[in-house]
């Protein structure tokens, strides 16, 4: 099943643009920004650039570049010029970084939502922006929706993908003039670099096999390759799509997915001591030593929580197949929760699994 909205959207979308996609969030925000300040720029002239008419206030003469500094690093913009008097947004560059959180935000907004042209709207007047129709907010919405196709649809050409991650998150949208609820799917990846990447993103009416294949295939089709590790919950159709499409492919089974499938077996006053226990099995220092502490925490369990115990030895290679990869890489790799996943603690651990992710190949 889907994990359960529990989190808020848009912060994690936000999140991982920024340190996933930092050149898609620098393009989308630039693009933005400019098209803003030319709307802004035509309402003071009376009259689009070039167009010639009876309401002609003034016209354009060209651009002066300023650098903008954003937590997606610094952006040259082309702030437009004005034949007479002078023209500075200053609800953009004054104070930056407010301007530079709304627009991260409208960015954000326009991805999860389908880039709606209201909502745009809504929130260019709340910065403060006035002269602007909702004609230019569709035609800046249209830009932007544009960018996002093509960043889900770009060629993934940076592989091997030694690690993927694929997820999926329940929402609710409106289709058809009522709520119906959708399966959002998602696709992280480690680059050949060592750098996560988001692979892919998509809406599918139902979580189930057929939905989960077609999104793999897509995948591949752009070019995802040298998976030796997909991460996942134990989803019967996610686990067949990935059987069918990454043949050569290990599954790890999610450690907190697989822990609430175990506690669900076991009573409530027993699950803190349960779980305690479990965990030790992921605490230790090597591959022999995990398959050890395993044997020695279901002997210790068996005859209290028979059930739960014979659901921890079937899933046993599926859950410690993380054991079988470099130790500094399982923090990353036992779970498939991208917003809990553990960034590496030191640049020796970025290298080391560039270094492996190379080798891998």
């Amino acid at each position: 099943m889907a994990v359960p909205n529990t989190m808020d959207l848009r912060a994690w979308l936000v999140k991982h643009l920024e340190e996933d996609g930092g050149d898609l969030l620098a393009e989308m925000v630039e693009t933005f920004a400019e098209v803003l300040m030319g709307a802004e720029a035509q309402a003071a002239c009376g009259a689009g650039y070039g167009e010639v008419t009876d309401g002609r206030v003034n016209s354009r003469n060209g651009y002066r570049l300023r650098d903008w500094d954003t937590r997606a690093g610094t952006i040259e913009l082309a702030v437009p010029k004005l034949r007479h008097g002078s023209y500075y947004p200053g609800w953009l560059l004054e104070p930056r970084r407010r301007a530079e959180q709304a627009l991260t935000q409208v960015v954000a907004q326009c991805y999860l939502e389908g880039v709606s042209t209201r909502r745009v709207y809504d929130v260019v007047r709340a910065m403060g922006i006035d002269g602007i129709s909702k004609s230019q907010v569709s035609e800046m919405a249209k830009t932007l929706d544009a960018q996002v196709e093509a960043f889900r649809s770009r060629p993934l050409d940076a592989g091997p993908y030694t690690y993927l991650w694929m997820d999926a998150l329940t929402q609710k949208v409106r289709e058809g003039g009522r709520i119906v609820n959708v399966a959002v799917v998602i696709a992280t990846g480690v680059n050949a670099n060592g750098n996560r990447e988001i692979l892919g993103v998509d809406v599918i009416t139902t979580e189930d096999g057929a939905g989960w294949l077609a999104f793999l295939r897509s995948l591949v089709a752009r070019g995802l390759s040298g998976v030796a590790l997909v991460v996942s919950d134990a989803h019967e159709g996610l686990k067949g799509a990935i059987e069918a499409v990454l043949p050569g492919a290990t599954w790890q089974r999610c450690r907190t997915h697989a822990m609430r499938n175990l506690l669900t077996r076991v009573p409530k006053a027993s699950q803190a001591m349960f779980a305690t226990l479990v965990r030790t099995i992921f605490e230790q220092p090597d591959a022999t030593q995990v398959w050890a502490q395993h044997a020695r925490v279901v002997d210790q369990l068996a005859d209290r929580f028979g059930d739960a115990t014979a659901m921890l030895v079937d899933m046993a290679p599926d859950l410690l197949a993380f054991a079988g990869f470099p130790k500094e890489h399982w923090k990353q790799i036992w779970s498939n929760n991208p917003v809990r996943h553990e960034a590496p603690s030191n640049r020796a651990e970025v290298k080391g699994l560039r270094l492996w992710a190379v080798a891998a190949a």
